[in-house]
């Protein structure tokens, strides 16, 4: 294994292996958000649910990959750098997208925090992933920081525009229960 890999790469295994499985179970609650969704939201809102939804289970996937990419066997950092600057940038297009997608859905206005929760955020992490696998190989220790504070980002913004879809799902309900 190339000395730069052997340094760097197994100090993060656990701290990758934590939450690129906290990633995947959170993948799966997603997917009961969306089963929730679809009982309590009228048919016309998949424009809603492709603007907000989907782009959590993407997040949360995400945080997947990156974990399970920095728990393989490289040889080379330079085979690291290529497979999470790829990743960030899949994302950073992504969240173009996104945000494509939430200015033409017409069921719910999005308001400064679903805009910043939803959009710069990820843009954000994204962004840092694709700056951190450019200087990989020059400075490994700050990029793998970087790369995993990314991955919290996003793992942590998954977890908030789940519980906001399950809230606005559950007062929306409560609402019209009245």
């Amino acid at each position: 294994m190339h000395n730069a890999v052997a340094a760097h790469l197994p100090k993060w295994e656990n701290f990758y292996i934590i939450v690129g499985s906290a990633g995947a179970a959170l993948t799966g609650l997603q997917f009961v958000v969306i089963a929730l969704i679809a009982e309590a939201a009228p048919r016309d809102s998949k424009r809603q649910v492709s603007a907000f939804g989907t782009p959590t289970v993407v997040h949360f996937c995400a945080v997947l990959l990156l974990g399970a990419i920095l728990s393989a066997p490289w040889g080379a950092l330079s085979n690291v750098a290529l497979a999470i600057g790829a990743s960030g940038l899949a994302g950073v297009a992504y969240v173009g997208i996104v945000i494509k997608r939430a200015r033409l859905q017409t069921g719910y206005k999005p308001d400064l925090g679903d805009w910043v929760w939803h959009t710069a955020l990820p843009l954000f992490s994204y962004t840092a992933i694709v700056l951190a696998a450019i200087v990989l190989q020059r400075s490994p220790a700050s990029s793998l920081f970087v790369i995993g504070g990314a991955a919290l980002l996003l793992l942590f913004t998954g977890i908030h525009n789940a519980w906001d879809a399950v809230t606005y799902i559950a007062v929306g309900e409560w609402k019209s229960a009245k």
